[in-house]
C-alpha cells in the first residue's frame, strides 16, 4: 500500500508540470499589457513601468517566466501579484469559501444521486422509475445559469427561505448554490447508481442471495449496493474536482468570494501567478481525490490488491 501511495504521487509530478505550464502559456498568450490592464484608464509613468516590467521578468521569453515561477513554486512560493499582494495570501481566504460550496455541493449530490438512483433502481420498469428518469433529464437540460437565477428569485427572493447572495449567514449561505452547482452531477450520479444497481441486481450471486431465503434489505444493502458503489465512488472522486473547477458560474450568480470570482479577475488582468497558483492547487486537489477513491476500492471489494 504505502509503495503505491509513493507511486502514485511520484506520477502526479508531470501531470503538475503538464497543468501548469499549458496554463501558463494560455495566459502568457493572451493579448495586452498586465501593467496597462492593472492601470486601466489610467496613464502609467513610463518609468514605473518599467520597473514593473523588469520586477515580474515581462520581458523575458515565455520559457523564462515560466522557469522563474517553477523555481518559487517548488520552493513555496506561489509569487505576488502584480499589486505586490502574495498569491498565497489571497488563495488562503478564497479557497475557503470555494471549498464550503464545493463539499456542499459533493454531499447533497452522494445523497440525493445515490437516494434516487436507489430508489428508481428498485422500482425499475414502473411509473416511479420514469419519473425520476425523466425528472433527471430535465434537471441535465437546463443550463446551470438559468437553474441559479430562477432558484435564487423563487426561493430567495420570493419565498425567502434561503440567502440569495454573500456568506454572511454561515452554513445557510451555501445551500442553495451548492444545489445549483450540483445540479447536473445529481442527474448523472442518479442514473449511474440505478444503472449499475439494476445491473448487479441480475448478478447470479444475488440471485443466490435471494434463493437461500436472505431479506430484500440484506441482499440490496449488504451484497447488490456494496459492489454498486465502486462506480459511483469513481464519479464522486472525479466530480469533487470538476465542482470547484466549474465554481465560476455560480460563485457570480450569488457574490460568493471564492476563487471563480478571483479567477475570473485575474485572467482579465493576466496576473499569471495568480492563474496558476490557483489551478495547480485546483489539480493538487484533483489528484489527491483519485488517489483516495483508489484506496477506497480496496474497502469496497477485498479481492482487490494495490501491489
Amino acid at each position: 500500500m504505502g509503495r503505491y501511495i509513493i507511486r502514485r504521487l511520484v506520477q502526479a509530478i508531470p501531470v503538475l508540470l503538464g497543468a501548469t505550464l499549458l496554463i501558463y502559456a494560455i495566459v502568457f498568450a493572451l493579448p495586452g499589457d498586465p501593467i496597462a490592464a492593472l492601470a486601466g484608464e489610467k496613464r502609467v509613468d513610463p518609468n514605473i513601468t518599467a520597473i514593473l516590467r523588469e520586477h515580474y521578468h515581462l520581458n523575458d521569453p515565455f520559457l523564462v517566466q515560466y522557469w522563474y515561477y517553477l523555481v518559487g513554486l517548488f520552493g513555496g512560493d506561489f509569487g505576488t501579484t502584480f499589486a505586490g499582494v502574495p498569491v498565497t495570501d489571497i488563495m488562503a481566504g478564497k479557497f475557503q469559501v470555494t471549498i464550503n460550496l464545493a463539499m456542499t455541493a459533493l454531499v447533497m449530490e452522494a445523497i440525493i444521486g445515490v437516494g434516487l438512483g436507489l430508489y428508481a433502481a428498485l422500482r425499475h420498469g414502473r411509473a416511479q422509475d420514469s419519473m425520476v428518469l425523466a425528472s433527471t433529464l430535465v434537471l441535465i437540460s437546463i443550463p446551470t445559469l438559468v437553474t441559479g437565477f430562477v432558484l435564487q428569485l423563487l426561493l430567495g427572493v420570493k419565498v425567502g427561505l434561503l440567502p440569495v447572495a454573500g456568506v454572511t449567514d454561515g452554513w445557510r449561505s451555501y445551500l442553495l448554490p451548492g444545489f445549483v452547482l450540483a445540479g447536473t452531477s445529481i442527474a448523472y450520479l442518479t442514473r449511474l447508481t440505478r444503472t449499475s444497481l439494476v445491473e448487479t441486481l441480475r448478478a447470479d450471486y444475488i440471485r443466490t442471495a435471494v434463493a437461500k431465503g436472505l431479506p430484500r434489505r440484506r441482499v440490496v444493502g449488504r451484497h447488490a449496493l456494496r459492489n454498486a458503489l465502486i462506480p459511483l465512488v469513481t464519479y464522486l472522486g472525479a466530480d469533487l474536482g470538476t465542482l470547484m473547477g466549474g465554481a465560476v458560474i455560480t460563485e457570480t450568480i450569488f457574490n460568493l468570494p471564492g476563487i471563480g470570482q478571483q479567477l475570473f479577475s485575474s485572467v482579465y488582468l493576466r496576473e499569471q501567478s495568480v492563474v496558476v497558483g490557483i489551478v495547480t492547487v485546483l489539480v493538487l486537489i484533483y489528484i489527491l481525490a483519485n488517489l483516495v477513491v483508489d484506496l477506497l476500492y480496496a474497502v469496497l471489494d477485498p479481492r482487490i490488491r494495490y501491489e
